[in-house]
């Protein structure tokens, strides 16, 4: 009876670690998952952007032939847009994001804890305007508002955990 109890103990301790490593491994898929997401979403742009250059690049050679219309004869002129290099430099990473939006992505990313001062300065970067006289101000009042943040020190966030995300 004994060699039996022992058995099952074995087992219990055995799908608790497989269950453990499961979890484990499922929260590890799920980052994968969002990154891949984002590379798809970046590889889309920049093969559009490729093309729209590309596609100015073949305009421009062709500013030899001249356009005549109501102002008369001209050259063709085709500048390269300061917006698409933005995008392709990532500078306009977080253009069209709320701040909490932006904040929890760069969190995501970092996996881990960062002080409102490097969260706006990494927004900034990405391309965010923050409005209002104090814009750290504004970072860490918005973060705090939000429920998928934690607060880990003096303005330093984190992002909660998936499992506790998904409870609440």
């Amino acid at each position: 009876m004994e060699e039996l109890r022992d058995i099952l103990v074995g087992l219990e301790q055995r799908i608790s670690a497989y269950k453990n490593r499961l979890q484990e491994l499922e929260k590890k898929r799920g980052r994968l998952e969002e990154e891949i997401a984002t590379i798809k979403k970046y590889l889309e742009l920049a093969e559009t952007l490729y093309r729209v250059e590309a596609d100015k690049a073949k305009l421009a050679s062709l500013s030899s032939q001249i356009i005549t219309d109501e102002k008369g004869p001209r050259p063709l002129s085709v500048d390269v847009t300061d917006q698409s290099r933005e995008i392709l430099l990532g500078r306009s990473k977080y253009v069209a994001m709320s701040v909490p939006e932006a904040a929890y992505r760069i969190l995501r990313e970092a996996r881990r804890a960062m002080h409102a001062k490097e969260l706006l300065q990494r927004l900034i970067e990405g391309g965010m305007q923050i409005k209002g006289k104090t814009p750290l101000t504004s970072v860490a009042t918005s973060i705090k508002r939000d429920k998928r943040f934690k607060k880990v020190g003096p303005n330093t966030f984190d992002v909660l955990d998936e499992v506790l995300t998904k409870v609440v």
